[in-house]
């Protein structure tokens, strides 16, 4: 594409006539790292990828440089996983350059996105890597390194312990070396994210910001378990489409999911935790079908490349028999509603049902916990508390692990060679 060179005189009678930049904003995250340009009108723009180095060059049509697109240059953080550096400058007369120095070979993914909720028209640059990890390796890579360093720590424990009547070794049976083989995974889901916040709490508190706490906490206190691995559809405060959330949990075999939310309604007096699982036929609610609306339309907000978007994989999806994942569901929303009910207030006594897009897995128990209505001022400042976190925590793995003592998960289907 030639020199990656930039011309900064700008003609007077230009300035004005075209978009301008309203908002910059980067959400790195070692899954991918998304640049956002929010802007009054659309903007239009063209990608090339550069080798040797790699650099991705964005040119923008009808565009003149401001003091807020230069902002980009101070929001590279020097840990982004993708992002090494980044150049702006005025190409041509009519054309803005963008260079992004980059850590990797990158797939990227340039789209636009219309005018929704709090945002106006937005260019987005989403760089995902070249060649995708595989989750459900790195989990089981995750629990064979925990297993090598119990194993140092009871040799080097032994090596220090005084010396006692040696004992004769005690070998594991096959069933029980098949149950402490046996991987238990389960998919965590911290709703909303990046450029989708959910709701917000009278006083400011963010959904996507609080979900995030409470399941990082639950994340630690379920991997305290040798045989429970988690796997957590974001980790960071960047935004995961809600299919993308399914295919995780999906790609990784696990045995339940459960997505975390704070609830909001419209009037302040809503208050309680709720848990739903996934209806085949109609909401169980009118609140249900009203929550699982707002829910569904978070897409929106965070914002979907429409070109790349799998909706065929969750069409086939809801093509497939999902009586089973329901009745499972169930069982698993009903652990831990009984569960949550001992920490604070319920919304409903029983397991709410609604056509939740991201408890659509056909073939894993699926639930969606809102923990609290924060947009209730003292349920707000309830979720902001660390203990009540804890206490959260808590409940929802006692009921997991109760779902799990009745309900054991069938052995993974492992193609690991």
């Amino acid at each position: 594409m030639g020199a990656l060179a930039f011309t900064l005189r700008i003609p007077q009678a230009l300035a004005g006539t075209g978009p301008t930049i309203i908002a910059v904003r980067v959400w790195p995250a070692a899954e991918y790292t998304r640049v956002t340009l929010e802007s009054d009108k659309p903007l239009q723009a063209r990608h090339t990828l550069v080798e040797s180095p790699d650099r991705l060059a964005i040119d923008i049509d009808d565009l003149q440089l401001s003091p807020r697109l230069r902002e980009l240059l101070g929001k590279i953080a020097p840990d982004d996983p993708f992002i090494a550096g980044v150049r702006v400058g005025q190409n041509t007369a009519r054309t803005v350059r963008i260079v992004f120095d980059l850590k990797q070979p990158i797939a990227p993914q340039v789209f636009t996105l219309a005018p929704v909720a709090a945002y106006q028209d937005r260019l987005v640059f989403d760089l995902y890597p070249k060649v995708e990890e595989d989750p459900l390796m790195a989990l089981i890579l995750e629990k064979e390194r925990d297993a090598a360093k119990s194993v140092r720590d009871a040799i080097a424990e032994a090596a220090s312990a005084p010396k006692a009547a040696s004992a004769p070794a005690q070998k594991l049976t096959p069933k029980e070396q098949a149950k402490l083989d046996r991987l238990i995974v389960i998919a965590l889901d911290p709703g909303h994210g990046g450029e989708d916040p959910g709701a917000i709490g009278p006083s400011g508190l963010r959904e996507k910001d609080v979900v995030l706490a409470i399941a990082k906490r639950l994340r630690e206190r379920l991997q305290e378990q040798p045989n429970i691995r988690v796997m957590m559809t974001r980790d960071a405060d960047y935004f995961v489409p809600l299919g993308d959330r399914v295919r995780k949990a999906r790609r990784v075999q696990a045995d339940l999911f459960v997505s975390i939310h704070a609830d909001a309604f419209v009037t302040p007096k809503a208050r309680g935790a709720s848990v739903f699982a996934l209806s085949e036929r109609g909401a169980s609610s009118v609140q249900a079908q009203w929550l699982a609306d707002k829910e569904n339309a978070a897409d929106l907000v965070g914002g979907v490349n429409v070109a790349v978007k799998d909706s065929h994989v969750l069409r086939a999806m809801l093509d497939m028999s999902i009586s089973a994942q329901v009745k499972d569901s169930l069982k698993l929303g009903s652990a831990v509603l009984a569960q949550i009910g001992q920490v604070g207030r319920l919304h409903k006594n029983e397991v709410e049902q609604a056509g939740f897009v991201v408890l659509k897995a056909p073939d894993i128990p699926s639930i969606l916990v809102e923990t609290a209505f924060i947009s209730n001022p003292d349920e707000e400042a309830r979720l902001r508390d660390p203990d009540y976190q804890e206490k959260l925590v808590e409940a929802l793995t006692a009921g997991i692990s109760r779902y799990f003592a009745k309900n054991p998960p069938l052995a993974r289907r492992r193609n690991l060679s």
